[in-house]
């Protein structure tokens, strides 16, 4: 026999006495809109292939490119042609939801990052198809990007979940959610097939609950107070960030 059992109320028809999760109001979070996240390095807007498409390409397709797209599921593109009309694709998308990551000081588009696997009637929401130019990456921007989207994903839209999945192999992306207040969750083996190859899938997510410490980190860390006049760090987010589960 497996399990234990109890008897009902009536004491006639024994009932498993199994252990299940506590209660959850079962609302739907928001679906995430096409609006503006304001930043003070960078801006989060809606991805439009007209407004950004020549920019992105240019930041994305010059030297050191395949580093951008090694571990993206399409790209490089052959010409802008090309690349504008898959960021067109992009853009008009629902699932994933697309937006153009802006640098305040140019104005032009150095990235675009999405939302995606959205499922509001369980609230679990994940961050993905993120494409950032070299010039982006490793930036304040970048670390700003991110905490918009989290930001918006919990304190906005309402979800409980809040996913990073990446290649395994993908050391960059692994270091980048640990930084960033991901928990690692484990590894999805042959989970996917991109480019022809095999794909073992890592799995990384934040929950409602740890969130309201590692904003306070994201926020700390974006503080004016926290970099020198060259524009350098004073203290690292992974001094600031809480540890993984807490």
């Amino acid at each position: 026999m497996i399990g234990s059992f109890e008897e009902t109320s009536a004491g006639t028809t024994p009932q498993p006495a199994l252990p299940i999760g506590p209660p959850v109001e079962a609302h739907s979070a928001r679906r995430p809109e096409r609006v503006t996240l304001n930043g003070r390095w960078i801006t989060l807007a809606p991805l439009d292939a007209e407004k950004h498409a020549e920019a992105l390409y240019a930041a994305s397709h010059g030297e050191g490119r395949d580093g951008v797209w090694t571990y993206l599921f399409n790209g490089p593109f052959e010409n802008l042609s090309e690349f504008a009309a898959d960021v067109e694709l992009k853009g008009r998308a629902v699932d994933p939801h697309y937006f153009a990551v802006l640098d305040n000081a140019s104005g032009r588009a150095v990235g675009y990052q999405s939302l995606m696997r959205i499922d509001p009637p369980n609230r679990v929401i994940e961050v993905g198809g993120i494409m950032y130019a070299q010039t982006m990456q490793r930036t304040p921007g970048g670390t700003e990007a991110q905490y918009l989207f989290a930001r918006y994903v919990f304190d906005d839209l309402g979800y409980r979940r809040y996913e990073w999945k990446c290649n395994n192999l993908n050391a960059l992306s692994k270091r980048a959610a640990k930084r960033f207040g991901f928990t690692f969750e484990g590894v999805f083996r042959q989970h996917m097939i991109v480019k022809g190859r095999n794909r073992d899938t890592a799995w990384f997510a934040m929950l409602d609950s740890e969130w309201p410490a590692r904003k306070a980190a994201y926020e700390r860390w974006l503080s004016p107070q926290n970099f020198d006049g060259q524009g350098r760090q004073k203290t690292a987010l992974s001094e600031l960030m809480p540890k993984a589960g807490s």
